[in-house]
């Protein structure tokens, strides 16, 4: 039983000595912020991307684009394809180095590069949602007096979001997974804790408890990802 013994003692290193669980704790709290705030300004940069594409295709078919509605449909499509055809790790460094080099702590880098990022991805998935609405949701609204962002913002971007519910969950699930490389720029999280502690202990067991922690983290988030959609396929048959 030597082998158990020994991964007991590196355990007892990783875990216990020196109370270096808090240093886990810490970690996992930092990684749960950034992910959170990052969650937050990805819907927030997504929705209004997908509005600002959704808007220019409607308004074309319609003949009546307007110069700053092309404008902001351009900027939309540059954004999308710079942030999807460079590495996260990159857009991280950039953000950090050149806006935020100055604070010693990089979790609002971290949170704003994050964040910049997934609104890319989140603005395809509304994008996506908002054109599986039936266009004559749209045309009840306006009979009903709504404006176009009324109708928009009361009518559509409701039963869009219930439609890509799952979709969103999953980004954040990837988004959780995906700050693991907030360390280069200087972030306590998680993986930064471990590998100061890895460095103490010459073992590399603080790795393993580390990838426990988030498989632990994604399997739970992926069980309440199938409560919701258990729940909303229940509601479709009613």
């Amino acid at each position: 039983m030597q082998w158990l013994d020994k991964i007991i003692a590196s355990l007892n290193a990783a875990l216990i000595e020196g109370d270096r669980w808090k240093l886990y704790l810490r970690g996992l709290g930092k990684t749960l912020e950034i992910s959170a705030g990052a969650v937050i300004l990805g819907i927030l940069i997504g929705v209004i991307v997908a509005i600002i594409k959704v808007s220019a295709v409607q308004k074309r078919v319609g003949g009546n684009c307007g110069v700053l509605l092309r404008a902001g449909e351009w900027l939309c499509d540059l954004y999308l394809t710079v942030i999807r055809g460079t590495p996260v790790m990159l857009q991280l460094m950039i953000i950090y180095f050149s806006v935020f080099a100055s604070m010693s702590d990089g979790t609002l880098a971290a949170i704003v590069g994050f964040g910049i990022n997934s609104g890319a991805y989140v603005a395809e998935i509304v994008r996506s949602g908002i054109q599986s609405i039936d266009r004559g949701q749209t045309e009840a609204g306006r009979s009903l007096g709504l404006s176009s962002s009324m109708t928009m913002r009361l009518i559509i971007l409701p039963q869009a979001f219930r439609n890509i519910l799952p979709a969103l969950f999953n980004e954040f699930i990837t988004l959780l997974k995906e700050t693991s490389v907030a360390s280069v720029i200087a972030v306590p999280d998680m993986v930064k804790n471990a590998t100061n502690i890895k460095t103490k202990i010459y073992n590399i067991a603080p790795l393993y408890v580390t990838a426990l922690i988030y498989l632990v983290l994604v399997v739970g988030l992926t069980l309440v990802q199938k409560k919701i959609e258990g729940r909303l396929r229940e509601s479709d048959r009613r």
